[in-house]
């Protein structure tokens, strides 16, 4: 079991940009994924996007192309770098991460984009 800290959320203008940081701390097995959902009001969680310790990556198709994700060298940081936000986009954002065993989530990060 992992814990799971974000940051980088904020409010930011349609069209912008915003990089969010999840970091995990304590002992991860292979083989593990590490992704990125979301949640708007009234709404489901769904996957955003999400990246294996082997370096597959799977995007939702409302931000294929906007975002990228990726994971630190260390293995146990990901990110996911937004680019050309939409108002649409606005939700909390939870880090996710899956290994043997465990299913792990962070708090939320609140990423609000204004048109």
């Amino acid at each position: 079991q992992v814990q799971l800290v974000e940051s980088g959320g904020g409010l930011v203008q349609a069209g912008g940009s915003l990089r969010l940081s999840c970091a995990a701390s304590g002992r991860m097995f292979s083989p593990n994924a590490m992704g990125w959902y979301r949640q708007a009001p009234g709404k489901q969680r769904d996957l955003v996007a999400i990246i294996t310790n082997g370096g597959s990556t799977n995007y939702a198709d409302s931000v294929k192309g906007r975002f990228t994700i990726s994971r630190g060298n260390a293995g146990n940081t990901v990110y996911l770098q937004m680019a050309s936000l939409k108002p649409e986009d606005t939700a909390v954002y939870y880090c996710k991460c899956v290994q043997p065993g465990f299913v792990d989530w962070g708090q939320g990060t609140q990423v609000t984009v204004s048109s």
